[in-house]
């Protein structure tokens, strides 16, 4: 009984999480980040997890939601601005690329609020359910997903992970390309004894219209006019987290010292902002004892099922014990569960271990990009329902070793 059985019925789980994500997508619409969809969806599944939660609250938060792929728009367009001052004005050409440079670094790599103020305001809401252990709270433990849906991403859809990854990179290599181009023709303008032939600046210049296409390009990467459902990305880490709570409810394990909380977060896909929300609000109340939260993130192919040890681009490490404790389940139970990291993007446990949280990132996805990802084929009749039964197996099985005490 108790975990074992929860284990035993991760199928009956499975097709539990399947039936009710085709219900959401059918139900509420379009979720973008910020949008009535998106909040429809938060207080379903808040009505969802009354029977098997102890405390229920929906959390509203500001957001800007085209500020994380409106930056294109500055950036690409400063940067073009910046090729056509090169010829004349040099040194504000260099001005006019660190600005682009820095809006996009912020916003894109780093997913910092830099340009949010200018676009519309809007609200987002977090959920988040709790059940109570019987005694005394010595540790704890969150499952977390995001109900919001992204804009589909053009260039994965019409060319594949492989042609949009490639667009970015050389586009990214035109803009390295500019900037030593900019270096060069500085310095040699001002510099005592030339260096550079003549019109060998012009030339540099010249090269660099080549990547004026791919920079124009950038402002089609995505579509503002299609929000795709959002399936896999992320209603599958939605409610793989009520899964457990359900489960727990089922099968009558009712946890002595370890309290379980289930986070739905809005607005992961405009920059992680739900996650640096909660974190800003909650991160203190959880100093009381040792809080780790799984954000559970595309569940879609077991034979990728991993523990992200990095992520926002490779750059924010992991909590290490919430590494291992999903790590050695997986290994317990026979299941392989990969050490990665995110090499592009980022999941909600990038903003929680900045926050000053401790998270691990559980996503069972090809981060080489498959042609669902945020795209109109992330539909509910493309889900998994055997990667999502084992990626729960995994999940009930570290949060038995977390009450434990491992």
């Amino acid at each position: 009984m108790g975990f074992d059985s929860i284990r035993e019925n991760k199928r009956e789980s499975a097709t539990f999480m399947v039936g009710h994500i085709e219900k959401v997508i059918k139900t509420f619409g379009k979720r973008p980040a910020g949008s009535e969809g998106e909040k429809k969806a938060a207080e379903y599944m808040g009505e969802l997890l009354k029977p098997y939660a102890d405390d229920i609250r929906l959390e509203p938060f500001p957001v800007y939601p085209a500020a994380f792929m409106g930056w294109i728009y500055i950036s690409v367009s400063l940067y073009l601005i910046a090729l056509a001052a090169y010829f004349f004005q040099p040194v504000a050409s260099l001005v006019l690329f660190v600005v682009a440079t820095a809006l996009m670094v912020g916003e894109f790599v780093m997913y910092k609020q830099v340009v949010d103020k200018l676009f519309v305001k809007k609200t987002s809401h977090n959920l988040y359910a709790v059940k109570h252990p019987t005694g005394e709270v010595h540790r704890r433990i969150i499952f977390s997903g995001h109900v919001d849906a992204a804009h589909e991403w053009t260039f994965n859809y019409h060319l594949g992970g492989k042609g949009y990854i490639a667009h970015v990179i050389t586009s990214f290599i035109g803009v390295f390309y500019f900037f030593i181009a900019i270096i060069l023709c500085i310095a040699n303008k001002y510099s005592q004894t030339p260096f550079l032939a003549a019109n060998v600046a012009n030339i540099l210049g010249y090269v660099c219209l080549a990547f004026v296409p791919l920079w124009i390009a950038m402002y089609f990467m995505w579509n503002e006019k299609i929000v795709v459902d959002g399936a896999n990305d992320d209603l599958t880490g939605c409610f793989m987290s009520i899964a457990v709570l359900k489960a727990l409810k089922d099968q009558n394990v009712n946890l002595e010292n370890t309290e379980v909380g289930v986070l739905i977060t809005g607005s992961e896909e405009a920059g992680l902002r739900g996650a640096k929300a909660f974190t800003k609000a909650h991160a203190k109340e959880f100093d009381d004892v040792e809080t780790l939260i799984f954000a559970i993130d595309t569940i879609r192919d077991a034979k990728f099922l991993g523990v992200n040890v990095n992520d926002l681009n490779n750059t924010v490490p992991s909590d290490p014990h919430a590494i291992d404790l999903f790590f050695n389940a997986g290994a317990e139970l026979g299941i392989p569960v990969q050490k990665i990291g995110v090499p592009f993007g980022a999941t909600d446990s990038a903003a929680f271990n900045q926050g000053g949280m401790k998270a691990v990132g559980i996503t069972a996805m090809n981060h080489n990009l498959e042609d669902y990802y945020h795209t109109r084929k992330d539909t509910f009749d493309n889900l998994d329902e055997e990667s999502l039964a084992t990626c729960f197996e995994v999940a009930v099985k570290a949060l038995e070793n977390f009450d434990s005490g491992l």
